[in-house]
Order: structure tokens, then sequence, then C-alpha cells
């Protein structure tokens, strides 16, 4: 039987930062958005499987907007948390952020939103527990999630035509 203790949003929530090396970039020095993109898919599914305890897929990436070019030697952080949970899914939302170490200068690089599906051992999904909200904060992002969620099945209702 799965958990059905709620879990708070700060219990699976996760920081990780990566240096940028040369292979991670093009010959200018810029590093590939695809490099990012596996940096916030593998971030957002460690907050996922905290929070379900199971293993979970990608489901979809909502949304994912690019701010501020990334360089080599950049110490980029990416901060994950859960937006929101419903049945077996989460969305997951995860901030990008780089760091020139020689100046010290912080830029927002980039925002994403993914949802995550949680599999059970046969492969199907399964029931997450539910999340507690306990900041502004986290109410706030829960009621953006929510907008997004229903943007995301109109849209799909409206492909359906």
């Amino acid at each position: 039987m799965r958990e059905t203790k709620g879990k708070s949003v700060r219990e699976s929530s996760i920081f990780v930062a990566h240096l940028m090396e040369p292979q991670d970039a093009n010959i200018a020095g810029n590093v590939h958005g695809g490099v990012i993109m596996k940096y916030i898919d593998t971030t957002a599914a460690m907050v996922a499987f905290r929070h379900a305890r199971t293993n979970v897929v990608t489901a979809s990436i909502e949304r994912l907007d690019f701010f501020n070019p990334v360089f080599i030697g950049n110490l980029v952080k990416f901060s994950s948390s859960i937006n929101m949970v419903r049945r077996t899914s989460m969305e997951v939302g995860v901030r990008v952020e780089s760091e020139d170490l020689y100046t010290g200068e912080v830029r927002h690089t980039a925002s994403a939103y993914l949802t995550y599906v949680a599999l059970d051992e046969h492969h199907k999904p399964t029931g997450v527990p539910p999340l507690i909200l306990k900041t502004d904060e986290e109410k706030r992002r829960n009621r953006e999630a929510q907008v997004r969620r229903r943007r995301c099945m109109e849209e799909d209702s409206l492909r359906k035509i």
C-alpha cells in the first residue's frame, strides 16, 4: 500500500549545482541548451522521486524558458520543488541560475515546469502522497500550477477536434 500521509514541499525540494566545462559548450563557449535541459529533467525527477518514494517518469515539459546564456566556467544552480500533486502525477518547478565565479554576478538563466507520473513495481501509474502547502509562496505556486494544468487540458481538448 502506498503512503497516503501528506508531505510538505520542503521535504522533497533540492538544490544542485554544476560547474560548466568545455564538453558542455559549443566552440563559442556557450553551454548547449540541451545540457541545461538534461540537468533540469534530472533535478526535477529527483524531487518527484523523493515525494513519491517510487519510480517516476517524465510525462511532459509544460514550459521551458531560457533568459540568459551560460558560459564555460559558470556555476549553474538548479532549485527544484513540487508545485502541485494530482492522484498519480506531480508538477515540479525548476529555477536555474548561473553564477560567474570571477565576478560573482548571478543571472536567472531558465525556468521550467515538468510533470512526472509515479509508477509502481509493474510500471503502472500509482498514487502519490498529497502535498501540504505551508507558505504563501507555496500556495501561489500551487494556484499557478492549477492554471497551467487547466490551460493544458483545454489545449489537449482542442487538438482532438
